[in-house]
């Protein structure tokens, strides 16, 4: 008795045809690049937009505590009359630098505190 191999089903009449190896890489190729367009490109957009404003801010945040910072000093200088005179000219310095310190280590503090 012979045997006879299983003769391949047709495909069916709605099923598309087979593609050729040149053209599966091609869908691949492009399924990859837009791939990498939507999960590289477009987070790296909203990131640099993110870094900007974040700089932006930062930069003006930081020239406002300094001009504070001047502010306080020289409030302590004019308006304490003859407090820190002579000897204790250094003291308004003294304030505004521990003033600053605080103020650093409480931003410090707070910024660590949110990223647990």
């Amino acid at each position: 008795m012979a045997t006879t191999r299983p003769t391949p089903k047709s495909a069916s009449p709605g099923a598309p045809p087979d593609k050729s190896v040149p053209q599966v890489a091609s869908e691949l190729w492009t399924l990859t690049v837009d791939y990498a367009k939507q999960e590289i490109r477009d987070p790296v957009r909203g990131l640099g937009s993110y870094l900007l404003w974040g700089s932006v801010a930062m930069l003006l945040v930081g020239l406002g505590m300094v001009l504070l910072a001047i502010g306080g000093l020289r409030a302590l200088q004019t308006e304490t009359g003859s407090t820190f005179t002579g000897n204790l000219s250094w003291a308004p310095y003294g304030i505004v630098l521990v003033g600053a310190v605080v103020v650093l280590g409480i931003v410090g503090v707070l910024v660590t505190k949110g990223k647990k």
